[in-house]
């Protein structure tokens, strides 16, 4: 075979992975997308990168991604080497005021820093800031009932308002935003630890975004774990709801954070594997999808 023959066999298939995400694209194009990155992601070096060529690949392609961020495994990390003991009550960490310093410094000042880093090996691209910055996310104290009674857990927010101004200056202006989940406060002048997936979900209903995507540990949300493996594809708000009491504690923030998100505008919310690569390119572009996929009940019968 000659080697122009082989190489119209080689590229072929290439062009048929373009005109398959057509489409998606056409669909997509304008729209803005949250995405909470965590797990392994945030841990593995090849994962980091794969996701921050993503979320390039999204704004080139004319989406408007904004990132929003966690950072448990590093701020364990920072709070051992600051001798301060990681304690965790109904799944949320205790945030004493030492280490609330310890979790801004490690967000702000670490996990962010390097996402902002990667995405700009692209191009002038990433702008980061924290809830804190122009009134981005307020919170106040969250105090989580255990047997009937309220815990203090300490420096731990609950969001009451979102302001997207400063996010959307930054999307118009062609940046991505790179957000910190830590809220200012509504009442006392201090700062706040809020869960990133509740703060992702917060900002992708108050953004009117066309979709939410959490990067996750596992592959989705499973039919009848520990039993099956089989990953629920799409269901509807209410299928969710109903099966919230059942999920593993790890989950519930992220599929309570889904359920807000299109209660409240967002037109998808998707929980994808975040250890695959380039899962957000598959998940947005592709007829198959890879994650578990929730939309609003009046959606129920129609393609999504």
């Amino acid at each position: 075979m000659s080697s122009g023959s082989t190489r119209k066999h080689t590229a072929l298939p290439k062009a048929q992975i373009l005109i398959e995400a057509l489409p998606w694209l056409v669909r997509h194009n304008g729209k803005t997308v949250v995405i909470k990155f965590g797990g392994n992601a945030m841990i593995d070096e090849d994962l980091k990168a794969a996701f921050a060529q993503d979320v390039v690949f999204l704004h080139h392609a004319g989406l408007k991604p904004v990132v929003v961020h966690g950072g448990g495994p590093q701020i364990s990390a920072a709070l051992d080497q600051h001798g301060i003991v990681s304690e965790f009550k109904a799944g949320l960490r205790v945030t004493t005021e030492d280490a609330m310093d310890v979790v801004r410094m490690v967000l702000a000042g670490q996990v962010q820093r390097e996402l902002v880093g990667l995405l700009n090996q692209h191009g002038p691209l990433a702008v980061g800031l924290t809830g804190e910055d122009a009134h981005t996310i307020t919170a106040t104290k969250h105090q989580p009932e255990i047997d009937g009674e309220l815990v203090d857990i300490g420096r731990v927010g609950e969001i009451t308002a979102i302001d997207t101004g400063a996010i959307e200056a930054l999307l118009a202006d062609g940046r991505i935003p790179v957000v910190s989940s830590i809220a200012r406060s509504q009442d006392d002048g201090h700062v706040y630890n809020v869960n990133a997936d509740t703060a992702a979900a917060a900002l992708a209903a108050a953004l009117d975004a066309e979709t939410l995507m959490v990067l996750t540990d596992v592959e989705g949300l499973y039919e009848d774990w520990p039993n099956s493996d089989e990953v629920i594809s799409r269901l509807t708000a209410t299928e969710l709801e109903r099966l919230l009491p059942d999920l593993s504690s790890g989950m519930v923030p992220k599929m309570e954070g889904c359920l807000h998100a299109v209660r409240n505008g967002v037109t998808t919310a998707r929980v994808i594997d975040g250890r695959v690569q380039h899962s957000i390119l598959l998940e947005i572009f592709t007829d198959e999808g890879i994650g578990t996929m929730v939309v609003p009940d009046e959606h129920e019968g129609e393609a999504v």
